[in-house]
C-alpha cells in the first residue's frame, strides 16, 4: 500500500491534482474570509449610521421637551423588539434608566463614539448566559447626566460564525471528495502506465507486433499511445522489409552472381577472341541487371525512409501521364500492343514528379511486358480520373492477370510469378509503386480487368491519390 502511494505521488497527474486542490482551497478560504470581513464591516457601518440617526432623534427630543421628553422616547423604543441599548447615568456613573444592567467600566468616561467594542450585561435573559459586545455613542448633558445609545454586535458576530461554520463544512466536504477523486485519478493513471510499461517491455524484448493500449477517452495518454503505435507500425514494416530484402538478396541475387562468375570463368578459359568477347558482353549485361536491381532497392529504401517528402509540390498528373504514354507508345507498338489513353485534363496532386513518373513507367512496363499473353485483344489502356475526393490512375492490360490470392504477394520485393520468370525483370517494380503511393498518402490496388467474363483475365493496377485540398 505504501509503495503504491509513493508511486502515486510520483505521478505528474496526481501532483498536478494535488496542486490544483491546494490552490483552490487557499483561494476559497481567502475569498470566504474576505467576504466575511467585508460583510461584517458593512453591518458595523450600518449600525453606526443607525446610531447616528438615533442620537439625532434624542438630541431633537431633548431640545423640544428637555430630559423628560428624551427619557419617554428612550423608554418607548427600549421596549420594542430588537431595540438599541439605552443608558442614562448620573455624574457619578450610577445607572438611572435604560435597558442595560451594567456596562464595562470606563465606557462612559469619554464623550462621543467608543473607541473599541465593549462588554455589557443586559437585564435577565432567557437561555445560557453569553458575552455581549456593543458599540455606542456617549452624550454629556448640561445637567451632568450622561446618555449612552448603543447597538449590540451579536448580529455581525452570528453572521461571521455562520459563514465560518459553512466554510469549514464546505472545505471538509471538498477535501474528502478531492481525496477520493485524487485517489481514483491516480490509481487509474498508474494502471494505464503499468499497461503501457508491460507492452513496452515486450516490444523491447523484440516483439514489434505489440501495441500500446488505447482507451476510449481520447485524452493525452490515448493520443500518445496512438502516435507511438503508428511509429511502431512503421518500424515493424521497415524491419519486415529489411528482413525480406536480406532473404531475397540471399536467394534471388545468388543466381545472377553465379552466372556472372561462370561467364567470367568461361571467358578466362576460352582463348578465342570472338567467344571471349561474347562472354564479356554477357558479363556486362548481367552487371547492368545487377546495377538496376540495386538502384531499384536504393530507390525503394529512399522512398520508404521518407527522405524525399520535403521535395513534394503540386504537380500536373495529367501532363505526367500523357508524357509517360507518349514515351512508351513506341515500346508498345514494338511488342505488338496498342496503347490507348483516357486522361482527364487539369488533374493535379501534391507529390514528387520524379517518383510518380517512375511509378507510372513501372506499371506501363509491366503491362506491355505481360499484356500480350492473354486471349483478349493485345491492348494497354491508361485511365486518369478525379472523383469522390480522390484521384485514380489505372493501367489496364488483357494479359493472363494475377491470381487473387497472389495479388498481395507480388507487391513484395523480388517476388515473381512462375510464368514471369522467363522474362527479364527484378521483381521490384510493384514494390516501388506501392512505396511511392505510401509516401504520397495513397494506395495501390490490383484487380482483374475482366472480372465478369468467367476468365478473370487481365490486370488493372490503380494508383489512388488523395485529392488536393482547396
Amino acid at each position: 500500500m505504501l509503495t503504491r502511494l509513493r508511486l502515486m505521488f510520483r505521478s505528474t497527474a496526481v501532483r498536478l491534482s494535488a496542486l490544483y486542490i491546494l490552490l483552490f482551497a487557499i483561494c476559497a478560504a481567502f475569498l470566504v474570509f474576505y467576504v466575511t470581513a467585508m460583510s461584517e464591516r458593512i453591518l458595523v457601518q450600518q449600525t453606526r449610521e443607525n446610531l447616528v440617526e438615533e442620537v439625532g432623534d434624542m438630541q431633537r427630543a431633548y431640545e423640544r421637551g428637555g430630559i423628560n421628553a428624551m427619557l419617554r422616547i428612550m423608554e418607548r423604543r427600549a421596549r420594542q423588539p430588537g431595540a438599541n441599548l439605552y443608558v442614562v447615568t448620573g455624574p457619578t456613573g450610577e445607572i438611572l434608566a435604560g435597558n442595560v444592567a451594567s456596562v464595562q467600566p470606563g465606557v462612559l468616561d469619554d464623550e462621543g463614539w467608543t473607541r473599541f467594542p465593549f462588554t455589557y450585561e443586559p437585564y435577565a435573559e432567557s437561555g445560557p448566559a453569553r458575552r455581549h459586545m456593543a458599540i455606542a455613542n456617549v452624550l454629556f448633558m448640561e445637567n451632568g447626566l450622561r446618555v449612552m445609545i448603543g447597538r449590540d454586535l451579536g448580529e455581525p458576530g452570528r453572521f461571521r460564525g455562520i459563514v465560518r461554520r459553512a466554510l469549514m463544512v464546505a472545505l471538509t466536504i471538498m477535501g474528502v471528495g478531492a481525496l477520493f477523486i485524487w485517489f481514483g485519478i491516480g490509481r487509474n493513471a498508474l494502471k494505464r502506465i503499468d499497461r503501457m510499461s508491460a507492452a513496452s517491455q515486450k516490444i523491447m524484448a523484440g516483439d514489434l507486433s505489440q501495441r500500446l493500449p488505447v482507451g476510449r477517452s481520447g485524452d493525452e495518454f490515448d493520443r500518445l499511445s496512438e502516435s507511438l503505435n503508428a511509429m511502431l507500425g512503421r518500424i515493424e514494416k521497415l524491419n519486415e522489409g529489411l528482413r525480406q530484402v536480406s532473404d531475397n538478396i540471399a536467394h534471388d541475387l545468388k543466381t545472377p552472381l553465379t552466372r556472372l562468375r561462370n561467364k567470367a570463368a568461361d571467358a578466362l578459359a576460352d582463348e578465342a577472341p570472338e567467344s571471349r568477347r561474347a562472354a564479356l558482353e554477357g558479363i556486362i549485361g548481367e552487371s547492368d541487371q545487377l546495377i538496376r536491381t540495386f538502384n531499384a532497392l536504393l530507390m525503394i529504401s529512399r522512398v520508404e525512409a521518407g527522405s524525399v517528402a520535403a521535395e513534394m509540390s503540386e504537380v500536373d498528373l495529367s501532363a505526367i501521364s500523357a508524357d509517360s504514354c507518349e514515351l512508351y507508345e513506341p515500346v508498345a507498338e514494338e511488342a505488338g500492343l496498342s496503347l490507348t489513353t483516357s486522361i482527364a485534363a487539369g488533374v493535379k496532386v501534391k507529390g514528387n514528379r520524379e517518383l510518380i513518373g517512375q511509378a507510372i513507367f513501372n506499371l506501363l512496363d509491366n503491362a506491355i511486358k505481360y499484356g500480350g499473353e492473354g486471349a483478349g485483344k493485345p491492348e494497354v489502356r491508361l485511365v486518369l480520373s478525379a472523383d469522390d475526393g480522390a484521384v485514380r490512375l489505372s493501367v489496364c492490360d488483357n494479359g493472363l492477370g494475377i491470381p487473387e490470392d497472389m495479388r498481395d504477394e507480388v507487391t513484395k520485393r523480388f517476388v515473381r510469378l512462375d510464368a514471369s520468370r522467363s522474362k527479364p525483370g527484378t521483381g521490384l517494380g510493384l514494390s516501388l509503386v506501392e512505396a511511392v503511393m505510401d509516401l504520397h498518402g495513397g494506395s495501390l490496388s490490383l484487380s482483374a480487368t475482366h472480372p465478369d467474363d468467367g476468365t478473370a483475365q487481365g490486370l488493372t493496377a490503380t494508383m489512388v491519390f488523395p485529392a488536393l485540398k482547396p
